[in-house]
């Protein structure tokens, strides 16, 4: 494990569940923050929540189904920190429940846009940065979701993402940048629902694993896949 204390972490969807667990997580190794939610008023419980760190905190806000939006989050995101070292992409959305026959086109395009293509133009848009520092950990939270057909809009998008991961793992090779996957598994949050069987807080330290992974002799960690609950019950 490498050190990430001082590094820069941008974290989507920090308002809130999941995002907020991995935020604390940063700031307890002393990881600075840029968080995001579609508003800044929603971040307010997680800056409470962090408030005992000793860390700097930047704020921002952007709708991730406005293409024009994210670009000017990104490059404020970029600009107040300094340069974003470890990425977050956990924002996402999950449309109704409903049969796979009946799933409105509508539902597969909202889906992909925030799911897919905004965590495709943030990656794309920072990863370049960080090569040019020759650091950078890039950690898409994607899902283990399987044989739930009336839950198609959203499974295929972690399919999807699980996909450009890999592949943007492969054209950062050497870099000092690594792409990977975590899963934080089913958690009871507003996404996951009530009935989830893991408590949010279980997502932590494992989903810390992947920002802190260093260079393994000639083996670069990249396009792997990382299960939080893995890590459950361990201490750092």
């Amino acid at each position: 494990m490498s050190e990430i204390k001082n590094k820069w972490a941008f974290v989507t969807g920090a308002s809130r569940g999941i995002g907020q667990q991995i935020a604390i997580g940063l700031a307890s190794k002393g990881v600075n923050l840029v968080l995001h939610s579609s508003a800044v008023a929603n971040q307010e419980k997680t800056l409470a929540l962090l408030n005992n760190f000793d860390i700097n905190i930047r704020q921002v806000a952007c709708d991730l189904s406005q293409p024009d939006a994210i670009s000017q989050c990104i490059e404020q995101a970029e600009k107040v920190s300094g340069g974003i070292d470890i990425i977050y992409n956990n924002a996402a959305i999950m449309t109704q429940f409903i049969d796979l026959y009946n799933v409105p086109v509508e539902d597969y395009h909202i889906s992909f846009q925030i799911n897919v293509l905004a965590v495709i133009q943030i990656c794309n848009y920072f990863s370049q940065h960080m090569k040019t520092r020759g650091y950078g950990r890039i950690i898409n939270v994607t899902s283990g979701i399987k044989d739930t057909p009336n839950l198609d809009a959203y499974s295929i998008t972690k399919a999807a993402l699980d996909k450009y991961t890999r592949d943007l793992a492969v054209k950062l090779a050497n870099t000092g940048v690594l792409a990977n996957l975590l899963d934080p598994g089913w958690c009871r949050t507003d996404l996951g629902g009530p009935d989830a069987m893991n408590d949010v807080r279980s997502v932590l330290p494992g989903a810390l694993v992947p920002a802190m992974l260093g260079k393994q002799g000639d083996e670069e960690p990249r396009g792997m896949l990382f299960a939080a609950q893995d890590y459950s019950g361990i201490s750092w």
